[in-house]
């Protein structure tokens, strides 16, 4: 009924690059290119916040310790 997937990968903690490159490789990752999502992490007090701009993408990876929680929820 609910499908999951654990991927691993590392990004550059200090340049982690831009929201648009990252949402594109998560989308090629899971092979999943022609579904919207939307993105999303756990904090260090685990609860679940949104990465959709480059702003929260940059703070996600910046305060992960010692990895980023990343989930992936189908839009609609």
């Amino acid at each position: 009924q609910f499908g999951a997937e654990f991927r691993r990968f590392s990004l550059d903690r200090y340049k982690p690059g831009k929201f648009e490159d990252f949402y594109k490789l998560i989308l090629h990752i899971h092979h999943i290119a022609n579904l919207e999502v939307m993105i999303g992490y756990a904090d260090v007090h685990g609860d679940l916040l949104p990465i959709n701009n480059d702003d929260n993408f940059f703070k996600a990876v910046s305060s992960a310790h010692p990895l980023l929680r990343v989930f992936i929820q189908r839009q609609g």
